[in-house]
């Protein structure tokens, strides 16, 4: 048993040097992967006017199709008041882009039978045993959940958990050092505590709907990061790094940066009056994604990542679970994810929420991305889309936050136009 581990092990070692050492895969032609050269011109076009018109410092748009790189540029600068010029291997704060990969980590202990879909959380937490929900229109009357929050809930975003920016409860996660005391919880290289512990506080804190009543964006995904940490008995960075980025040999998709790769991280800008203001260094915004305390693992925020990793990631995903002969999800696992699994709780207009991501139901409810398609976005303006009937993945990086641009929808226009029929 220890010999074959020992084996696995090395084997693995071996690949994801192999995979670092080796260079990018070229982009193919456009007319090979199905894609009209003259016309994806336009986004060629879109990008550099964002640019030059000075409403983003710079970005990185990948989209592959049938796995293989379709179209890849950088634009702009990834520091610009530092000279630093946009990179295909730029690194980027993907914010609530990790979610993915945290659901990704549940799903592999759903696998194991170490964690069920309708297990409470408070068979992991116990402060969630017993949770309470504040009315909102009485801002005194908080009174007991109806039934315990169990791991679909949170998958789903229908736990009735937000990140406490809600007047009616503001004060009181104020008072937690959470919801606006943490920044919507997006900056969390900065704190200085296990991601468990200020999980664990939450629980004491009323929510704001009851479970399974309504789809409440907020603290959900990083409640089970902390179930990964109870679970597998690791923490989350190293339990994602094993079952995850290192079998697909994801480098760069980390929770904190070695010093000596400072200046690939991308500098994190504002805006202001139509323009891209880069935030001031040791800001929230910029976080401390180096030189940071390097303790919270937040499954619902804290990864970097680059165009390319992500796309890695997302192409296991729309292969079923496996990718250049890594299984790391079942392909009925993949199903739950990628289908929507919440009703018209999210949305009444074609889009649902699976175990991890947001889904297109009908045409047209996300622009000209095809039925069964799925994506999500981060807090510094990243997004990505997975389109299993076009078979591409699409990812667009830039780091603008508050995100105050309109670039992600027309960089999805202006892939689909170009696909050839």
């Amino acid at each position: 048993m220890k010999r074959g581990y020992l084996l696995l092990t090395t084997a693995l070692l071996c690949s994801v040097a192999a995979w670092s050492q080796a260079p990018a895969a070229p982009v193919a032609a456009p007319a090979a992967a199905r894609l009209d050269a003259a016309r994806l011109t336009r986004l060629d076009k879109l990008l550099q006017d964002y640019v030059d018109q000075g409403k983003i410092a710079g970005a990185v748009a990948l989209v592959l199709r049938d796995g293989k790189p379709a179209y890849e540029k950088a634009v702009g600068w990834s520091d610009k008041e530092a000279g630093r010029k946009m990179t295909t291997d730029t690194i980027f704060r993907i914010a609530s882009q990790t979610k993915a990969l945290t659901s990704t980590a549940i799903l592999t202990l759903v696998e194991e039978g170490k964690i069920g879909l309708t297990q409470p959380a408070g068979d992991f937490i116990p402060t969630f045993k017993k949770t309470t929900v504040s009315v909102r229109t009485d801002s005194g009357n908080i009174v007991p959940a109806k039934r315990p929050i169990n791991i679909q809930d949170l998958l789903t975003h229908t736990a009735g958990i937000s990140y406490g920016t809600e007047p009616h409860v503001a004060a009181l996660y104020r008072e937690k050092g959470l919801g606006p005391a943490a920044g919507n919880g997006w900056y969390t290289a900065d704190k200085d505590e296990p991601i468990c512990e200020t999980m664990e506080r939450l629980g004491t804190l009323p929510f704001v709907s009851q479970p399974g009543e309504a789809f409440v964006y907020g603290y959900n995904t990083d409640i089970l990061g902390c179930i990964v940490e109870k679970a597998s008995g690791m923490p989350l960075d190293e339990y994602i790094r094993t079952r995850i980025t290192a079998p697909l040999g994801l480098k760069d998709t980390r929770f904190f940066i070695p010093p000596a790769e400072r200046a690939r991280l991308a500098a994190v800008y504002g805006t202001k009056d139509g323009k891209a203001v880069r935030s001031e260094e040791g800001s929230k915004g910029q976080g401390s994604y180096v030189d940071g305390p390097r303790k919270s693992f937040a499954g619902g925020a804290g990864l970097t990542s680059t165009a390319r990793d992500y796309a890695r990631f997302l192409e296991m995903i729309r292969n079923g679970g496996a990718l250049d002969g890594v299984r790391i999800l079942a392909p009925r696992t993949v199903d739950l994810m990628t289908t929507n699994q919440s009703g018209t709780l999210h949305s009444t207009t074609g889009l649902g929420f699976g175990l991890g991501f947001e889904t297109v139901d009908r045409y047209g409810a996300s622009g000209m991305a095809g039925v069964g398609a799925f994506g999500w976005g981060g807090a510094y303006g990243s997004v990505y889309q997975v389109d299993k009937q076009s078979h591409m993945v699409l990812v667009l990086m830039i780091q603008l936050m508050p995100n105050g641009t309109d670039i992600q929808p027309k960089f999805y226009n202006l892939v689909y136009q170009s696909l050839l029929k």
